[in-house]
């Protein structure tokens, strides 16, 4: 893993943005040649499988939602430890983390013609049944997401990433009965490049893309490593030349089931990373 990511923590007005906002974005992480590489591999990505979703019912214009793609290309799997971003994932979880999910969603236009079904964008809290089997309100976080962003969504007719600030402190929220969004909802604007953390908690929703270029998101999903993966993690063909850090976070436990809920040190090998370079007291809970 890369020391440059210790100069890359999360901040004190970061910190407080997200635990009382529940997102934030980091602007400029990803650089314009990596942007490129991204690009060109979400979209060997999209032509691949939207076939195979169209066979599904997808429509022309409905966005691509694919999980598991991080196995798909290598300039996916830099982004896992990124130096900008896994540090502030690291200060805001800990050290006892894995990647749960992984999905890109690949927004087209909406095809001329395209009526509206309704007004309300499809508002939800992340990870299913997390929120029905829990019954503490709020409910713990568990979990939070990193977007990061390929294309421009500061104009906000890009199928933007919507958000309610604040509302991952509720097991619900309140919308109004003539079926608009609700009052506080905002369109996040991110540019290329940026990444947008958010907890899972967080009511969010797509917005519609009514304009002519097509909204391209790489989402990386943090976890407990206690929690049970959302994807099936088709990895195993990156863990021979995976640092230790890298292959904790793509699923290994040396100790099997047990090195999941009770560890040692050989089953996180980024609690010693941390411990060598910032002393015991940066793993305290």
């Amino acid at each position: 893993m890369d020391d440059s990511s210790l100069e890359h923590r999360l901040s004190a007005k970061e910190r407080s943005q997200f635990e009382n906002e529940g997102f934030l974005i980091v602007r400029n992480v990803l650089g314009r040649e990596q942007l490129e590489v991204l690009e060109k591999a979400a979209n060997k990505v999209e032509r691949e499988w939207r076939p195979h979703y169209a066979e599904r019912g997808l429509q022309e214009g409905q966005a691509l939602n694919h999980l598991d793609f991080i196995g798909q290309d290598e300039s996916f799997l830099e982004l896992i430890d990124h130096p900008k971003t896994f540090m502030k994932v690291v200060d805001i979880l800990g050290w006892h983390i894995q990647l749960y999910h992984s999905h890109i969603i690949v927004t087209p236009p909406r095809p001329k013609g395209y009526q509206l079904s309704g007004k309300r964008l499809g508002w939800h809290q992340d990870s299913g049944r997390l929120n029905i089997d829990i019954e503490s309100n709020p409910r713990p976080r568990i979990s939070l997401k990193v977007g990061f962003f390929l294309t421009d969504t500061t104009p906000t007719d890009r199928g933007n990433f919507h958000v309610i600030p604040g509302s991952h402190l509720s097991n619900k929220v309140e919308f109004p009965e003539d079926g608009a969004d609700h009052p506080d909802a905002i369109p996040v604007q991110a540019a290329p490049g940026d990444a947008v953390f958010f907890d899972r908690r967080l009511w969010h929703a797509a917005g519609r893309n009514v304009s002519d270029v097509t909204r391209k998101v790489l989402f990386y999903g943090y976890s407990y490593r206690w929690l049970k993966p959302r994807d099936n993690m088709t990895v195993d063909h990156y863990m021979a030349s995976a640092d230790p850090v890298r292959q904790q976070l793509l699923g290994a436990s040396p100790n099997g089931g047990f090195g999941f809920t009770s560890p040692v040190d050989e089953d996180v090998p980024l609690k010693s990373w941390l411990s060598e370079r910032l002393g015991e007291e940066a793993l305290a809970p």
